[in-house]
């Protein structure tokens, strides 16, 4: 006898215990310092949203060449993991579990966020569109250039070396952020990728590089406690444009991260910016390639999310936006209580306003 999945029960994504199916997903919010250390407003940020059954952290740098955006956390220097770890231990006193995503932002940079004001880097020296947060408010990504070949190995060694300092830090495993358009799928994208070494070129060359960090980074948790995010059709950040075969290339790597074990796959699922479009990608093909856990993110509300949960379409769904005003999002969304909305500049930047002030539905 069977029993339908239930979105409020209990279950395992990988190795990771989750009180029910519900993530928290990453939200940058800009209220680290400057030097990518958090302050304890994230200590009670996160704790309020314990109930989740599974936190994915805020973006995270893994080196200040990683950096892209002004006052968002790092994990590469003992400061860092000594704030994370305030965090880790709170959400775990309050009963939840919570996941670190790894980050480097390649081309959407500035120089000002760099050491040295140096020049961000990319798989090709190809200027980003769009706009990052620098200290001062908005501007546009500098120049990239583009990484030699014998420089890769040490941002492996960087994704190495975060993963390290998040086990340090008392997280229940990682994310490796291969989405949004940020270092990782600019390597997947031809529109991104125009090297002709063993990153650039045919697909396994483009999607060798999210491979081998994810390798990396299972080599320090095991691969049942590490997660990769992918965005197959998002264009921001950047006004990134898209793989000339999405399904193809997606597919192709999805199959090579199934081989490796992981604990799950967390897949934007359409744009993140204007119509969702979420039609013009097979989502669930690419689950199915993958094999594993399945986190499906994107424009889900309760219905849709417990029908998905119920219909075997997904592992996990992760609610984004609701969470900033609502930090007992699953009861709400368990009672039907009402949802409160955040006010957009409440998203980013400043102290406990609009950030670790919103009440409970209780």
């Amino acid at each position: 006898m069977t029993t339908t999945p239930d979105l409020f029960a209990p279950a395992h994504i990988g190795a990771i215990p989750v009180a029910n199916r519900i993530a928290m997903a990453p939200l940058t919010r800009a209220r680290a310092g400057m030097d990518g250390v958090h302050t304890p407003l994230a200590v009670d940020y996160y704790r309020q949203r314990a109930t989740a059954g599974l936190i994915i952290t805020e973006a995270t740098n893994i080196s200040r060449q990683g950096r892209g955006y002004a006052y968002t956390p790092g994990i590469y220097t003992p400061e860092h993991v000594t704030a994370w770890k305030a965090v880790t231990d709170a959400v775990h006193q309050a009963g939840g579990h919570i996941v670190l995503q790894l980050w480097h932002v390649g081309r959407i940079s500035h120089t000002s966020l760099q050491e040295g004001g140096a020049a961000p880097v990319a798989p090709s020296a190809l200027q980003a569109g769009g706009e990052t947060y620098v200290e001062n408010g908005f501007a546009q990504p500098s120049p990239p250039r583009a990484l030699e070949t014998a420089e890769i190995a040490g941002i492996i060694d960087d994704y190495r070396n975060a993963a390290r300092n998040a086990k340090a830090a008392g997280f229940d495993g990682v994310e490796v952020h291969s989405a949004n358009n940020y270092l990782l799928e600019q390597f997947i994208r031809d529109s991104t990728n125009h090297r002709t070494d063993r990153y650039g070129g045919s697909v396994e060359n483009r999607t060798r590089l999210t491979v081998e960090v994810a390798q990396a980074v299972a080599e320090i948790w095991g691969s049942d406690r590490v997660g990769v995010r992918l965005s197959p059709i998002t264009q921001a950040a950047g006004n990134t444009p898209l793989d000339s075969d999405p399904n193809g290339t997606y597919g192709f790597l999805a199959e090579r991260l199934g081989e490796l074990n992981l604990a799950y796959l967390h897949c934007v699922e359409g744009q993140t910016r204007g119509p969702n479009g979420a039609q013009n990608f097979d989502f669930q093909a690419l689950r199915r390639k993958f094999g594993g856990g399945y986190i499906a993110n994107n424009g889900y509300d309760r219905d849709l999310a417990a029908r998905t949960i119920a219909e075997g379409r997904a592992n996990m769904v992760a609610f984004g936006r609701p969470f900033i005003a609502n930090p007992d999002l699953v009861h709400r969304l368990k009672t039907g209580a009402p949802l409160a909305q955040a006010p957009q500049e409440a998203f980013y930047g400043g102290g406990a306003k609009g950030y670790t002030d919103w009440p409970s539905a209780a």
